[in-house]
């Protein structure tokens, strides 16, 4: 055999491994999470889906936010337009947690109907816009880095 094709063959083989052990780590870390409207359909179909953990992405609607007395306990509502469910979580929120912003949370349905979040994460702003106009004629405001 030539030294070509040994090197040839060799190469496939590394590359052939690389590709494995990428596609299964992939498919191994890669989380898919059900909107507010699949949820309900998966648990009109098979109630016993109540006790699977599961992720749930959706909006939050807006003025639902109710933070508890104690400051770690969160009651809200998401939606992802067709189907809406209340939401509890015990824990410290991320800082952007707000209304009207994009959240996974991670947990149980109760019987109850209510969501029992044990992870809550909330996705950051996809761009960044500029200050308000009057924050803009402030005296002392710089946009971006000071420069001295």
């Amino acid at each position: 055999m030539k030294p070509r094709t040994k090197f040839l063959i060799g190469g496939a083989a590394v590359l052939g491994a690389a590709g494995f052990l990428m596609a299964s780590a992939i498919k191994d870390t890669g989380v898919y999470y059900l909107t507010p409207t699949e949820l309900s359909a998966k648990l009109a179909a098979d109630p016993g889906f109540r006790t699977a953990g599961v992720k749930v992405g959706a909006r939050v609607v807006p003025g639902s936010i109710e933070r508890k007395p104690g400051g770690r306990e969160y009651a809200f509502r998401v939606t992802d337009g067709a189907s809406t469910f209340a939401v509890v979580y015990n824990g410290i929120a991320p800082d952007t947690f707000t209304d009207s912003v994009d959240v996974v949370v991670e947990g149980r349905m109760g019987t109850d109907g209510t969501f029992r979040a044990t992870t809550l994460l909330a996705k950051c702003a996809s761009r960044y816009e500029n200050a308000p106009e009057k924050y803009r004629t402030t005296p002392g405001y710089r946009a971006g880095p000071s420069r001295a």
